[in-house]
């Protein structure tokens, strides 16, 4: 059995004039420690879809299921980092960052401890009393990240987290956040619409059709490139080739769904 299962998911919005089909019959299994990006047009439902995988949202048809229980809620087994870092501007870092713990009530001097080594790690010391505003916006995703990963979610939902961020600091993260995910041994989900990101970071890319969101393709990712660092696979010669490759898949898909 497969770590996660997405089982012929389906997803329509209803209004009282009309019904939008936003996802249709999306069939994926994802192996346990696997990095998966989704990519596809604007409105494809890659948001959708991933609501749906963190509990937040019910599908019409279909289901989701994490390590043999059904996704039916929220629950603390999946993590969910947003483009924006939601850090609670009132509270300092420390209290950012032990948040969820203290919701679960976990919170105790080894999980508090824990959590400022990882903090660490991240490269942030000596924030734990500043305040969000008093940080940079790669500083405090790396705190957002550090909040989510505290809990010790088992898999580890990614809506765009990097495409608010300057484009050096978006790449150091990238590696960050792709290393820290292999120590851990975490399976994570992105939901990117940057190619190049979808490369550098994961083991297989799936790529969506516009609405209705079907699966077009799947491809995975050259060993050569995931055995390597986001930012050392960009300068790899198989890189280009799969970016090529990846973008006329998508244009195609652009083409098709316009005419």
């Amino acid at each position: 059995m497969s770590f996660l299962t997405i089982d012929h998911v389906s997803h329509t919005y209803f209004t009282k004039k009309s019904a939008t089909t936003a996802l249709e019959d999306i069939h994926l299994e994802v192996e346990e420690g696997e990095f998966i990006s989704f990519l596809g047009p604007s409105g494809c439902g890659k948001t959708t879809l991933l609501s749906i995988i963190a509990g937040i949202m019910k599908p019409t048809e279909g289901q989701v299921i994490l390590n043999g229980m059904q996704i039916s809620s929220a629950t603390p087994s999946v993590g969910y980092m947003l483009q924006q870092d939601y850090l609670f501007p009132w509270k300092t870092i420390e209290e950012n960052i032990l948040i969820g713990l203290k919701l679960l009530n976990k919170l105790n001097e080894n999980e508090k401890k824990r959590t400022f080594q990882l903090l660490h790690q991240m490269g942030l010391e000596n924030v734990e009393k500043l305040y969000p505003n008093q940080l940079s916006g790669g500083m405090r995703q790396r705190a957002a990240l550090v909040r989510t990963l505290s809990t010790d979610p088992k898999m580890l939902l990614l809506d765009e987290p990097f495409s608010a961020l300057d484009y050096q600091t978006k790449l150091k993260l990238e590696d960050l956040v792709f290393q820290t995910l292999k120590d851990f041994k975490k399976t994570a989900i992105l939901v990117t619409h940057d190619i190049g990101e979808a490369i550098a970071m994961s083991d297989r890319i799936v790529l969506l059709s516009k609405r209705p969101g079907k699966i077009a393709k799947i491809f995975t990712v050259p060993k050569e490139l995931r055995d390597t660092s986001p930012f050392k696979t960009r300068q790899h010669p198989t890189y280009t080739s799969l970016f090529d490759l990846i973008w006329k898949e998508l244009d195609q898909l652009e083409t098709n769904n316009n005419n």
